[in-house]
């Protein structure tokens, strides 16, 4: 099999990922809003793959392809794509650039559903679609340009086989701009700030979605690997125990925080353990041995247990499932390392990428939302999130079983 064809085949794994986020956020949340969870999942992911395929991949383009460029210091750097809307002109029978499209679209899906965790039980199913069509439209296909399209990060040297700074980092990002701007769930805080614990109501949709969007990841860095950086299919074993091993070691490491702090581990927190090594093994999970893998899975775990922590007690972040956590401080770590696990000699252009997510596509991700919530505003009523995201936005309940009708009890 050909490298190309294996990467089209591993590139249909990826909405596994799509499915293994959206049981982790609905578990995570509660009954009241569980099918507006998943609903909004579908909604976001439909959106994002027609923008993309709009406008979307004429902004990220292809190495090699047309693309603008600006001449600095006697140089040319590469900027945007220059590709025809609705995927005109692109040689589907060629190599390369279709498989690239595809991955994509896919992509941009899931960087657009990473911020519905964190907006969970309070975000309006339309705003949220309008949010992802401005991911998918311009801020990740400018971001993805700039690394995976020839762009200028590309040009220095910058390594995200997988997506962890493309994907996850662009999407946790969002997700903290969108928790910023919808504030926390009534009931969150008391009058002294202090935070509130709302479980979840199904544990087992947190951890059944968690192993489900292993099979995401597989897919994201073998074919994002392939795609870009050249790797042969002979090197999908080494991605994919590289990849589980960041996962299971992010899942022991929250396992034994939480044991440690708690008496016993926290089912909630070690899901998102597990999701955050996922998130930081990305980057080089096609470049690092397995025990380096170990020691990236077992850091991301540990810090996306703290960063839950600390955004909720400090910062007064609110968000329901973690996205912040597992995607953009464990992805960020994840970038980082790839510095100095099996790359040795890319701290200058790892930094420069951490540099411009934190300095560009933070405030560019915030400024959209902003704007958005301005015209078309994010929150749902306070009527609205009282009786529950299904009953207000879809009429009916996920679980119509579990709400209590007065009349039931007064027929004989």
């Amino acid at each position: 099999m050909t490298g190309l064809a294996a990467a089209g085949l591993l590139i249909l794994l990826i909405p596994f990922a799509f499915a293994g986020l959206a049981l982790m956020s609905t578990g995570l949340t509660r009954s009241r809003s569980a099918a507006h969870s998943v609903m909004s999942t579908l909604t976001v992911a439909a959106v994002a793959v027609l923008i993309y395929v709009v406008c979307g991949f004429a902004w990220q383009g292809y190495p090699g392809r047309a693309a603008f460029a600006l001449t600095v210091a006697g140089k040319q750097w590469n900027w945007i794509g220059a590709e025809g809307l609705f995927l005109r002109g692109l040689d589907f029978e060629g190599p390369g650039a279709g498989f690239a499209a595809c991955f994509g679209m896919f992509s941009a899906a899931l960087a657009a559903i990473i911020p519905l965790g964190a907006g969970e039980e309070r975000w309006r199913l339309g705003s949220a679609a309008a949010s992802a069509a401005v991911l998918a439209g311009w801020t990740y296909p400018l971001f993805a340009h700039w690394v995976w399209g020839g762009g200028w990060l590309a040009q220095l040297g910058f390594v995200d086989a997988g997506g962890t700074a493309t994907i996850q980092v662009v999407g946790g990002l969002t997700a903290l701009s969108v928790s910023w701007i919808l504030g926390p769930r009534r009931g969150k805080y008391n009058q002294d700030l202090m935070p509130f614990a709302m479980p979840g109501h199904n544990a087992v949709f947190v951890l059944f979605g968690a192993l489900l969007a292993l099979l995401g990841w597989f897919g994201l860095n073998s074919a994002g690997a392939m795609l870009f950086y050249g790797a042969a299919p002979s090197r999908v074993p080494l991605i994919a125990i590289n990849t589980t091993l960041c996962a299971g070691s992010g899942l022991l490491a929250t396992v034994l925080v939480t044991r440690t702090r708690f008496g016993k581990p926290d089912a909630w927190l070690s899901a998102n353990g597990w999701t955050g090594g996922l998130a930081a093994s990305s980057a080089c999970a096609a470049f690092v041995t397995p025990a380096e893998a170990i020691i990236l899975g077992l850091v991301a775990g540990a810090l996306v247990t703290f960063s839950i922590e600390w955004l909720e007690l400090h910062l007064k972040v609110d968000d329901p499932a973690g996205a912040i956590s597992v995607h953009a401080v464990a992805g960020l770590w994840g970038v980082f390392a790839t510095g100095f696990l099996g790359r040795n000699g890319q701290w200058i252009a790892q930094l420069a990428g951490i540099a411009t997510l934190l300095g560009f596509v933070l405030p560019t991700t915030y400024g959209l939302n902003w704007l958005i919530n301005r015209f078309w505003p994010y929150r749902v009523t306070v009527d609205g999130e009282r009786n529950g995201m299904d009953l207000h936005e879809l009429g009916a309940n996920a679980y119509p079983e579990l709400a209590s009708h007065s009349e039931d009890f007064m027929q004989r």
